[in-house]
């Protein structure tokens, strides 16, 4: 009996090791097709990451978050985040004394056309419009960072569904040798003993 609940353990294990195998396979896939597409679609925008004579006089915490990418075509995750969290928006920033485009976009409409047709008026409209373009284009930018970590992610997972499937099809193995060593146990328990002469 004991030798039966072993090989059906047994198999259990050999199906969580296919299914484990196949998850693994599907990750790995999915980190493949996530990092060639932020890649890619990176890529195709043609931006070159600041040189270090850019952001020499940036903000410590800025500049060290750029250096690493200095010069560099754009074309990841990291300095995707990188170049919007601490180039982007540190312009914005400078250019709209801390305000948000929310803010600056509801003091344009709070004005009225005689005072957006001012001098005042119309530089107000165009940090607006450079704000919103800002922000759009550091979310596509953190969007591209949050799928490489989603395919980073992907990635490591598949390393451990292999790793798993590897130490399932071990137990399995002991399980099945295991069971094996019982049913020869049993047998010979059960076998009758011939008694000498």
């Amino acid at each position: 009996m004991r030798s039966l609940i072993d090989r059906f353990a047994s198999i259990v294990g050999v199906a969580l090791a296919a299914v484990l195998l196949v998850a693994g396979g599907l990750l790995s896939w999915a980190s493949s097709f996530i990092g060639d597409q932020v890649n890619d679609q990176l890529s195709m925008q043609g931006i070159t990451m600041p040189t270090e004579e850019a952001i020499a006089d940036m903000a410590t915490e800025d500049r060290e978050a750029l250096e690493p990418f200095a010069g560099q075509p754009l074309d990841n995750g990291p300095a995707a985040r990188a170049y919007a969290d601490h180039y982007i928006l540190v312009h914005m920033n400078a250019a709209s004394d801390g305000r948000t485009y929310e803010e600056v976009s509801g003091e344009y409409v709070a004005l009225s056309d005689e005072e957006k047709a001012t001098e005042e008026g119309q530089a107000l409209g165009a940090l607006r419009q450079t704000l919103f373009m800002g922000n759009t284009l550091r979310g596509l930018l953190l969007y591209g960072f949050a799928f490489a970590t989603i395919g980073t992610i992907a990635g490591y997972a598949s390393i451990a569904a292999f790793v798993g499937a590897g130490i399932m099809v071990v137990l399995t193995a002991a399980g099945l040798r295991h069971a094996k060593r019982l049913e020869a146990a049993e047998e010979k328990v059960d076998s009758p003993q011939v008694a000498g002469v």
